[in-house]
């Protein structure tokens, strides 16, 4: 799984609700052929990363090569079970990716269109984002 080997701050504020924008950066297709892209706006775990990752490399075995182009930089603290009120903020759980309609989470080359826009599409199944699948301009 993703996680940062060193952070500046353990634990993080929780954002502000609100309107969140469009993808500034990483919002073009530069390394594969092919690429998936957010349609959505989400918090994306390193475990759903993976397993996005997982059905891809299961897709292009020897012939192509997959790019993954998010990564879980930002913590999400939890408390333990049944510990009660207060005693401050919990542990860090885990890594999430904060991913912004627009953003290219994945991107393939090597393999047939045809083939990566399956691998891509059920990818995108393993996301709690929803996804559409994008050539290179």
């Amino acid at each position: 799984m993703l996680l940062p080997k060193k952070v500046k701050h353990r634990k993080w504020h929780k954002p502000r609700r609100g309107n969140k924008g469009v993808a500034t950066r990483i919002n073009t297709v530069a390394f594969g052929s092919y690429g998936l892209v957010a349609e959505t706006y989400s918090w994306v775990t390193s475990r759903q990363i993976e397993a996005g990752r997982r059905v891809l490399t299961r897709y292009v075995r020897r012939g192509g090569k997959v790019w993954i182009r998010i990564f879980p930089d930002r913590p999400v603290t939890k408390k333990g079970s049944e510990v009660p009120m207060g005693g401050g903020k919990g542990a860090p759980d885990y890594y999430v990716a904060t991913v912004k309609p627009g953003t290219v989470l994945f991107e393939m080359e090597g393999v047939s269109e045809e083939k990566a826009k399956e691998a891509l599409i059920l990818c995108s199944h393993k996301l709690p984002v929803k996804a559409r699948f994008v050539r290179k301009v």
